[in-house]
């Protein structure tokens, strides 16, 4: 799903680029992305099939399940990268295959080889490996990363704490037990709300960003606000609630709900552009 939403990210930031891109281009391009995507989870799962064989969230990934010796996994990844990243210049611009190939060293190295298991605030660092693709897709298109691009960088890089807090209040014991420092294990739940809170009421106002830059229409506006109203309410009763605690569990449910949401907030937002930017449907709202 994850990978999924990656693809769906890329294929919005080529469509909001201001060119006509040739559709087996484009394809080739998007493409490419998904490569290098599963290139950079498939380097995950060969460093950390240790620590994924003690969660049960991942337990069932093909290294810890021993449907893939991790030596096959780590050829497999670099395999991939190599191939992703030449399409990428093959196919489209020589600035999109470097930022696919720092995505990709991003995830794998700067993440998940050192500040995954070094630091609570690895998710935060971090999320801007998942960050990338919108830019990687515009560059595809232009040849270029202007400030409407890194908007939308920004989008997913505020996005990713306070979505990968409220999964992490329901797993922190599988962390802890696994040694990986995120934010409940080594702050606890009631700081890792608080965060939550604070992420989203920074992220929810840069959400309204792109309408006044021109690059976001009056349905993406519409999606920015109704969404921003979810994912505010969800993030309040996070916040209230005792989430993660030790008496908490019935309140888990918040955590989950609004995981939920902001997963759907970060897809509306992307589809608002695609739809205005690709059947036409663009209103401008700012003047």
């Amino acid at each position: 799903r994850v990978m999924s939403l990656v693809v769906f990210t890329a294929l919005a930031g080529l469509v909001a680029a201001p060119v006509d891109m040739n559709p087996i281009t484009a394809a080739a391009s998007i493409l490419a992305v998904a490569l290098g995507a599963g290139a950079a989870g498939a380097l995950n799962m060969w460093y950390d099939a240790d620590i994924d064989a003690m969660m049960a969230r991942t337990i069932s990934r093909p290294v810890p399940a021993g449907l893939i010796r991790p030596d096959e996994a780590r050829s497999f990844g670099l395999i991939m990268s190599a191939l992703s990243v030449t399409l990428m210049a093959l196919a489209a611009t020589p600035v999109a295959a470097l930022l696919l190939a720092f995505s990709i060293f991003f995830y794998a190295v700067v993440y998940t080889m050192w500040l995954k298991r070094s630091t609570a605030q690895n998710i935060v660092i971090g999320g801007a490996a998942g960050a990338f693709p919108p830019v990687i897709g515009w560059a595809a298109a232009t040849g270029s990363a202007p400030l409407d691009a890194w908007l939308l960088f920004g989008l997913i890089f505020l996005w990713t704490p306070p979505h990968f807090w409220a999964l992490s209040l329901w797993t922190s014991k599988e962390y802890a037990r696994a040694g990986v420092p995120m934010l409940p294990v080594i702050k606890g739940a009631a700081d890792t709300r608080r965060q939550i809170l604070v992420y989203t009421l920074i992220f929810l106002p840069f959400a309204l960003v792109p309408v006044a830059t021109g690059l976001g229409g009056a349905i993406y506006l519409a999606a920015a606000a109704a969404g921003g109203v979810a994912f505010l309410w969800g993030a309040i009763r996070v916040f209230l609630s005792k989430a993660g605690d030790a008496d908490g569990k019935a309140d888990l449910r918040h955590a989950k709900s609004l995981f939920g949401i902001s997963i759907l907030y970060l897809f509306a937002l992307f589809a608002a552009l695609l739809i205005e930017r690709a059947l036409p449907l663009y209103w401008p709202v700012a003047s």
